[in-house]
């Protein structure tokens, strides 16, 4: 028998949606990153997180099947990411771990990855 995915431990798709949904409400009303949204609705791009990280953890790869390999670093070039920008984006990504409860072992391997990511991510 295997062990369940990342993906399963946590709930799966509704875990990921509560996330994202959460990070995004935080990005809604931030001055230094709701600029970097152009598309003016929220709900592409929280969709692309969602499906990017349930492919990540171990879910569906809705994500691949439809844009390709992530290549985050290129997807988020146009824009730019100075240290200010990641730790906005990491205090709203930080309430979003939180608010799901996950036991400390998950949201630590959650929280570790995501932070990693935004620290990678820096461009300026």
């Amino acid at each position: 028998m295997t062990a369940p995915t990342f993906f399963d431990a946590v709930g799966g798709e509704p875990t990921f949606r509560r996330l994202v949904d959460r990070f995004y409400e935080g990005i809604a009303d931030d001055p230094l990153l709701r600029p970097m949204y152009p598309e003016g609705d929220l709900a592409p791009a929280a969709e692309r997180m969602t499906l990017f990280l349930m492919q990540y953890w171990g879910g569906p790869n809705t994500y691949s099947s439809t844009r390709g390999h992530p290549r985050l670093r290129m997807r988020h070039a146009p824009f730019v990411v100075d240290a200010a920008a990641r730790d906005a984006w990491l205090t709203h990504m930080r309430a979003a771990v939180d608010s799901l409860e996950l036991p400390q072992p998950l949201h630590d391997q959650l929280w570790d990855y995501l932070e990693r990511a935004a620290y990678f991510m820096v461009n300026a």
